[in-house]
Order: C-alpha cells, then structure tokens, then sequence
C-alpha cells in the first residue's frame, strides 16, 4: 500500500511539473535523455530548452545539480541572493542543487540552451520557489 502511494504521488508530481513548464509562454523544453546514474537513487535528465525574446522561467529549484551549455542567443540566469549572469552561446553555468533561481532571454532573438541535470530519481524535475 506505502509503495503505491509513494508511486502515486510522484507521478502526480511530475504531470504537474510538465502542466507548469508547459503553461509558461514563450517557453519550451524538449527532453532528450534521461538515464539511471551509478550512483543509487539518482538519474541524469537532459532537456533543450528554448526561450523567446523577453520570456522567462519564473523562480525554481531543481532536486539535484544544473549544468547548463547555452548553444543559441542569449540566456540569464538569476540566483537568489547573487549578481544575475548572462550567457552567450558556447558558455555554461553550474547551479548546485536545491538553488532558487529564474532564468530568462533578455535579448531579441530566440535563445537555447542544453541543461542536464543529475537529480534524485522520482522526485520532479523543476519545483516553483516558494
């Protein structure tokens, strides 16, 4: 009965995380793998995700480390309690677990980046900050 009920709700979870990320205009993450990792209870998940001029993702944590390659326009990166970043494409950020953080496209063409993330399995990709 636990067992079900622990399933349950992480694929709740994980419909409500896509619902959010697919309710975000201007916003669009294509998965492209995810794998279990070596290291027991995590997996590698990696997505593009594309943004429009002037769109954003609003404030979030990850259940594991971000890497992220930007491979067109221009990407920001906003941490909570640190100096925005802004990337260009053939640059990366690292973002350690469990940071708050919003990004956006603050240029005029669309940007896109490559994020992989190693996180702990069964839990949601992306959580909104609270």
């Amino acid at each position: 009965m636990k067992t079900v009920t622990v399933i349950t709700l992480a694929l709740l979870g994980a419909a409500a995380c896509s619902q959010v990320t697919a309710q975000v205009p201007g916003v669009r993450r294509t998965d492209l793998l995810k794998h279990d990792s070596v290291v027991s209870g995590r997996e590698v998940v990696e997505v593009r995700v594309e943004v429009d001029p002037g769109r954003g993702v609003p404030r979030h944590t990850h259940p594991g480390d971000e890497v992220l390659y930007v491979v067109e326009g221009t990407l920001e990166y906003m941490p909570d309690g640190k100096a925005p970043v802004t990337l260009k494409a053939g640059q990366s950020i690292f973002i350690p677990a469990g940071t708050i953080h919003a990004a956006r496209n603050p240029g005029t063409v669309p940007g896109a980046g490559i994020a992989t993330y190693f996180v702990e399995k069964g839990k949601p990709l992306i959580m909104p900050a609270k």
